[in-house]
């Protein structure tokens, strides 16, 4: 029973401390980000490195994830606030959502619902499974990274003040 009663708890801290590091995102800063090509929402073909030169919000959500729902009005307000911004060292800002889904029709919905007015919207319809999620070592929803001019991670998941405070630091006094 002694055995039992110490087996458990550690059993249980061995399963939480598991799971940290496999929800754990693939990349930190300064680690060079994945290039990788899509197609977007309106049909076009993108790479990620026809962004070169640009600051880039990566966005890894869903349109059936709660969280990931309420932060976009902070994705909307960050969007208003730099694109088409001048930067000392970027060309611009801009938001790259990658939406991992299995439906096609609610991602659609949502983004129009939400106000997601950016160009730059990605279907991945195989969830985690998806090409990009798994290039990114994407686990869970929402998932950020904020990439700099040359394609290099600055963040991996910063809050919106961290973007903010880091994208007003960079642009041109006027």
């Amino acid at each position: 029973m002694k055995k039992l009663s110490i087996l458990i708890p550690l059993s249980i801290v061995l399963f939480y401390i598991g799971k940290y590091f496999y929800m754990k995102p693939k990349f930190k800063s300064g680690d060079k980000a994945i290039v990788f090509t899509a197609k977007l929402k309106d049909g076009s073909q993108f790479s990620i490195q026809d962004l070169k030169g640009n600051y880039v919000l990566l966005d890894f959500w869903g349109s059936w994830c709660g969280p990931c729902r309420a932060e976009n009005p902070n994705l909307i307000a960050l969007n208003a606030k730099y694109n088409g911004k001048e930067f000392t060292d970027a060309t611009g800002f801009e938001i790259v959502s990658i939406g991992v889904e299995r439906n096609v029709t609610s991602w659609e919905k949502a983004i129009g619902q939400d106000g997601l007015v950016w160009k730059y919207h990605i279907l991945q319809t195989d969830n985690f499974k998806s090409p990009i999620p798994l290039l990114y070592g994407v686990r869970e929803i929402p998932t950020k990274y904020l990439l700099d001019t040359e394609g290099n991670v600055i963040f991996t998941n910063p809050n919106f003040t961290e973007i903010s405070n880091f994208l007003n630091g960079k642009l041109v006094s006027k």
